[in-house]
This record gives C-alpha cells, sequence and structure tokens, in this order.
C-alpha cells in the first residue's frame, strides 16, 4: 500500500512538473537582438540590393540597435528595414524604442519622428532593388513635435495589406491608435500580439490602444513590387518582422518575442 501511495504522489509530481514546464516554454521571451551585433538580421534599403547596409545606416551603439544617418549627404527616399531572418506565426512581439537626434537632410516632414515595425511581412528577398516598403503591416512609432499638438503612437498602416475593423472591412492606408502621446527621446515599449486566428493587438506600456483581425493582401502605398509577390485577398496568417529607417534617427535597446499557443 506504500508502495502504491509513492507511485501514485510520484505520478501527480511528474503531471506537475510536466505542466509547469509546458506553461513556462509558453511564456518565454527570446530576444531577437543580442545587444552585440547584427547577427541574425537582413537589411533591404530602396536602391540596394537585398543586405547591403548602406552608409552603414543599422548598426549597434553602446548595446543599442541605432537607426543612424550620420554618412547620407541626403536622405533621397532611401527607405530601409532591417529583417529578422527568420518568419513567424502566433506570438507577442515586443519592441523597445525611442527617437534620438535629428531628421537628415531630404526627409519628408511626415517622416519627423516617424518609424515603425513591420510585420507578417514578405521576406526581403522577394523585395524589388527599388521597392520602397514590404508588404506588410506596420506598428507605426511616432513621436512628439513638441509643439503640443497630439500625436499618438502605435497607429496602423497597411501598406499593400487590408484588415478589418469591429467587422468592417478597411482599406485606409493608415488608422489612427488612441494611444498618448510621448515627446523627447523617453523609451516606450510596444506589444504587438498576433493570434492564429487572425486576431491582431497593438499594446504600448500595458495598454490595449488598437485591436484588428483578418490581415490580408491587397491595396497600394507599395512601389516597384516584384511580378506575381502582390496576390490580392491572400490572407497573412504571419510573416517577418523589420525595423524602418525613414529619415529620422531611432534606436531599439529590446527585440523580443514570445511564441503563444494555437
Amino acid at each position: 500500500m506504500e508502495r502504491a501511495k509513492s507511485t501514485t504522489l510520484f505520478g501527480v509530481a511528474l503531471i506537475f512538473f510536466v505542466l509547469s514546464c509546458s506553461g513556462n516554454k509558453e511564456n518565454e521571451w527570446v530576444d531577437l537582438f543580442n545587444g552585440k551585433d547584427l547577427e541574425g538580421w537582413i537589411p533591404k534599403i530602396t536602391g540596394y540590393p537585398v543586405g547591403e547596409n548602406y552608409g552603414n545606416t543599422f548598426r549597434v551603439e553602446d548595446g543599442l540597435l541605432t537607426v543612424s544617418y550620420d554618412k547620407y549627404y541626403r536622405f533621397d527616399n532611401r527607405f530601409g528595414h532591417l529583417f529578422y531572418e527568420k518568419p513567424f506565426s502566433n506570438y507577442v512581439l515586443r519592441v523597445e524604442y525611442r527617437f534620438i537626434g535629428e531628421q537628415v537632410e531630404g526627409g519628408a516632414a511626415w517622416a519627423t519622428k516617424n518609424s515603425g515595425v513591420m510585420f507578417h511581412s514578405q521576406s526581403p528577398e522577394t523585395m524589388g532593388e527599388q521597392q520602397d516598403f514590404p508588404i506588410s503591416l506596420e506598428a507605426q512609432f511616432l513621436g512628439g513635435l513638441g509643439d503640443g499638438n497630439p500625436r499618438p503612437t502605435g497607429s496602423l498602416c497597411t501598406p499593400g495589406t487590408n484588415v478589418t475593423i469591429n467587422g468592417k472591412f478597411v482599406t485606409n492606408h493608415c488608422i489612427t491608435s488612441k494611444a498618448k502621446t510621448y515627446e523627447g527621446d523617453q523609451w516606450v515599449t510596444m506589444d504587438i500580439v498576433a493570434r492564429a486566428n487572425g486576431q491582431i493587438a497593438h499594446v504600448i506600456e500595458g495598454d490595449t490602444i488598437m485591436k484588428y483581425s483578418n490581415p490580408v493582401m491587397g491595396g497600394g502605398a507599395v512601389s516597384n513590387m516584384v511580378e506575381g509577390v502582390m496576390e490580392d485577398g491572400k490572407p497573412l496568417a504571419g510573416g517577418y518582422f523589420a525595423l524602418q529607417s525613414e529619415s529620422h534617427p531611432i534606436q531599439f535597446r529590446k527585440v523580443m518575442i514570445r511564441q503563444l499557443e494555437d
């Protein structure tokens, strides 16, 4: 009887251990940026082939992933994207960012303190050399301009994509969030929650500021695509991540992912 009791207790303990390990695995954060170099990341800058980091645009300075234009004479629409090397689906992506310095000469007025992270994106290898933005969803980063006007961060932009909001198919290129305005060079944490069922949320500093669903390919706001890559109406259940360079310097101290169970 004592042996049977011990066996039962061991079995219960084993089940608890397995469940605990499964829970920990589901909640485990993985750093995509190692704080030392750009290992695992691939640059794609408009006008240049995949992998060419024109002007050392993307670099690591003092442990921070930095987008810099100190080697540019003018921006000249050299929109850049730094892609992580692998695609993901069903996840929480966390990005901690801050704007720094001054916008480079030649950047558009709308691009002042403007950047973002592209997700559910096409791969860099499928982009045209002159293509400006990848087919993707963009969680937009905006910074206040110090003029007292609201400039909420965390909005959604849709280069080559469309989404559904509150049951309505939306074709607007950018949909403004209800987040607050962040001034100066303060750090901001953004989570993107992308479920396998097509439900997506933007979360700023723990506050859910936007929800939408069922992303598909379609719409405009992308130039010089490779023929055949755009498939209107194709559902997007996952894809690549890319950090933007849109003419204003920005830094990232965390880029992390946590996989979710189906």
